[in-house]
């Protein structure tokens, strides 16, 4: 549990991640268009992944993955970004952690 508050702390945006999931894949890439650089850790490549996941279920991550923290808050899985994405307020939360400017 340790690990994953001091990684997503690390930077603006954070997100666990695997590699071979396409909803990992869809919100990394919205990051990107958005103009933010996310810090990604993709769990499945990592030695700790497995402690990783369950860290991150404890979290109340369910799907565990893609789990994404802002300004070293969690903020959801892929429902609660795309949701925060259609109504405006994930822009919001990206210039407010300082992860894009406008």
């Amino acid at each position: 549990m340790e690990r994953v508050n001091e990684l997503a702390k690390s930077k603006a945006i954070v997100i666990f991640a695997k590699s071979s999931d396409c909803m990992c894949h869809s919100i990394k890439t919205l990051f990107y268009d958005l103009g933010a650089s996310p810090a990604v850790y993709e769990i499945d490549r990592d030695p700790s992944g497995r402690d990783l996941e369950w860290a991150l279920q404890k979290l109340g991550c369910k799907p565990t993955v893609p789990a994404v923290f802002i300004g070293g808050k969690f903020v959801g899985s892929a429902k609660e970004i795309l949701g925060a994405h259609l109504t405006g307020s994930l822009k919001e939360m990206l210039i407010e952690a300082k992860a894009i400017w406008f």
